[in-house]
């Protein structure tokens, strides 16, 4: 039992901390609702646990044979991130309860987690950590931790802007929110290039 326990410590750990995809959690809450990022969170969390599947069962491997791969994976995240930052900046700020349709889709949280470097380090470390020899009953319990607490996890960045909402009321708050995150999410992308 105590090895679920590191295993959800970790998960928690890797997925509560703020990154591009919670700052998106945070924004789409606060934009347009809890109900309407629902679609960001699974979409999140599923394409998150793929990729921790995958990499649990053996893509690291393509990683280590190949380095500039992961280069690769580093330069297009930098890019998404620059035009997820571009959108929030430019965004008009006007609050769409009714029109869910704009909010961040399902596939849009899952491509998030592919171009995010945060995750592809969360995978090689904890499947490093958890599951070193590749152990397949190993990988599938931490995907299923991980599943649970991804979820609660960006769920909750949400609900913190959902909360934000109500502070938000107006076109032009929600326009400096955007303009906020927008900033840290570049700033998240020349982190990246400098690193």
């Amino acid at each position: 039992m105590s090895l679920i326990v590191s295993m959800a410590a970790f998960a928690l750990a890797a997925s509560i901390t703020p990154g591009p995809v919670n700052i998106v959690a945070l924004s789409a809450g606060a934009q347009y609702g809890f109900r309407a990022s629902q679609r960001h969170v699974a979409g999140a969390t599923l394409g998150f646990v793929l990729l921790l599947v995958l990499m649990g069962l053996g893509l690291h491997e393509v990683l280590t044979r190949w380095p500039f791969m992961a280069r690769v994976v580093q330069l297009a995240g930098v890019a998404f991130l620059l035009f997820m930052a571009w959108k929030l900046a430019t965004d008009d700020g006007q609050l769409n309860a009714g029109e869910s349709g704009r909010a961040p889709s399902m596939w849009y949280g899952a491509l998030m987690q592919w171009l995010n470097p945060k995750a592809w380090l969360a995978c090689v470390a904890g499947m490093g950590a958890f599951v070193a020899d590749g152990e397949a009953l190993l990988v599938w319990q931490f995907a299923a931790v991980y599943l649970v607490i991804c979820y609660l996890s960006v769920g909750c960045w949400v609900y913190a802007g959902t909360f934000l909402r109500g502070y938000l009321s107006n076109a032009k708050g929600m326009r400096a929110f955007n303009r906020l995150m927008a900033g840290l999410l570049a700033a998240s992308a020349g982190y990246l290039v400098l690193a």
